[in-house]
């Protein structure tokens, strides 16, 4: 005997409905009202004091304007890969009529040179800041740790954290543009000079906060922990890893997320006065291009500044949750 179907999806969706009103019964509608009612209010002021100032470029964006320069950068993407899909493909009946000819003949295979779009800028930016954030926590969290557990070193570093610590990562620029142009000479380099340059630049901005605060987490490691290892007689590499990190591990991550959000805000910085490619570069070629769509796109990059800003520390703040001892830590 066959049930209807009509049946079986009636009794699916009886089901469904207990659990469906289970979710809803566990969302806070306070904590999603309130985000939502902040955001509409913003926009009706963002509109409102908008429509109010005259530029030498026209009336200044709101939200409509920007969502709608927005669409079109995602056309212009959409068009910008296909141009460079086509490209390839030509590339290859080329090649493959060429082998046809002469199978032993050398191929050439050529990078599409296209224009570089919005999202391919974001692309290099992302790239770029976490490739600086990592050289930079490779090198600030094992000094911190060795600064927080030998008050010898930690006085014999400290003057000099404290003297580089407040210079600006865009001094370093130019002669950290110079060190690499004159170390990194290769004919078949892994990275461009450009990245390196702002990647070296958000490196030297990210060490310092991670560096203070993984000493500090270090230096203030429960005594009662530091007794039990020494009665237990832990070796120092174990003492590290098994009392000293997780103890540590919500002050090194303090300065992780200081350090990456520092980090980003320089990036754009370091892009727009450099001039490599990445957000500050868009966002300055939009301030000289003078168009009446300029300050749309100027604003579409702001926005996205800042959406990928606070994605990235909420990255970090997942990356501590699933490191911590403390499994119940809840993301804020």
């Amino acid at each position: 005997m066959t049930i209807p179907s009509n049946q079986v999806a009636n009794s699916r969706l009886s089901s469904l409905i207990p659990a469906l009103k289970r979710y809803v019964m566990s969302i806070d509608i306070k904590s999603l009202l309130y985000p939502l009612l902040g955001l509409f209010f913003f926009c009706l002021l963002w509109a409102y004091t908008a429509s109010q100032i005259d530029t030498s470029l026209g009336t200044f964006p709101g939200p409509a304007q920007v969502y709608a320069q927005a669409a079109v950068l995602v056309e212009e993407h959409q068009v910008e890969k296909q141009k460079a899909e086509a490209f390839y493909q030509r590339q290859e009946v080329r090649n493959a009529k060429k082998l046809e000819k002469k199978p032993d003949a050398k191929i050439k295979i050529r990078k599409y040179t296209g224009k570089e779009t919005f999202f391919d800028q974001v692309l290099t930016s992302l790239k770029t800041v976490m490739f600086g954030f990592l050289i930079a926590s490779l090198i600030a969290i094992p000094i911190g740790i060795v600064c927080g557990l030998s008050d010898g070193v930690y006085k014999a570093i400290n003057p000099l954290i404290q003297i580089f610590k407040p210079v600006s990562p865009l001094a370093w620029l130019p002669l950290i543009t110079m060190v690499v142009s004159a170390v990194y000479v290769s004919e078949d380099p892994w990275f461009e000079k450009a990245f390196l340059n702002s990647a070296f630049t958000v490196a030297l901005c990210c060490l310092w906060p991670t560096l203070i605060n993984t000493a500090v987490g270090v230096a203030n490691v429960d005594k009662d922990l530091l007794n039990v290892s020494r009665v237990i007689k832990l070796p120092a590499l174990m003492h590290v890893r098994k009392i000293i990190l997780p103890a540590s591990i919500p002050m090194i991550f303090t300065g992780l997320r200081l350090s990456l959000a520092t980090g980003w805000m320089v990036l754009i910085a370091a892009e727009m006065l450099s001039q490599n490619p990445g957000l500050g570069k868009f966002v300055w070629d939009e301030f000289q291009n003078g168009s009446s769509d300029s300050l749309s796109r100027i604003m579409v990059a702001v926005v996205v500044i800042g959406l990928l800003g606070f994605a990235l520390d909420r990255l970090i703040l997942l990356v501590q949750r699933y490191v911590s001892w403390d499994k119940l830590a809840v993301l804020r």
